[in-house]
């Protein structure tokens, strides 16, 4: 299920802060998403950017190489929109199901 959502919760954060690939791997690890690695978001992160949905640049880092940083685009930000409003209509729509399966069950 988080293959299909990824790509949204990237963009909702990138949205909230510009960041670069690894920080954003550590505040979804914080935010409940422990398991989550690197070598699932830069992927999921160039896609975006492929898209036209993120923007980049390199910032020199003081502890290595450059950091990737991105940004949300314009096209990111209706594609966030859109996103944020079709995920609320499906998790109302599987709520509803799931609460019915336990009511009829009772019922019967």
């Amino acid at each position: 299920m988080l293959k299909g959502v990824l790509p949204l919760l990237l963009l909702r954060l990138v949205a909230d802060a510009e960041d670069y690939g690894y920080s954003v791997v550590l505040r979804l690890q914080e935010l409940g998403l422990g398991d989550l690695n690197e070598g699932t978001v830069y992927p999921a992160l160039s896609r975006l950017e492929s898209r036209g949905l993120l923007g980049s640049r390199l910032v020199p880092s003081a502890s290595g190489p450059a950091r990737k940083y991105y940004e949300i685009t314009p096209a990111g930000a209706e594609e966030l929109a859109g996103g944020v409003a079709a995920w609320e209509s499906l998790a109302a729509t599987v709520h509803s199901v799931l609460s019915r399966t336990s009511e009829a069950r009772s019922e019967r």
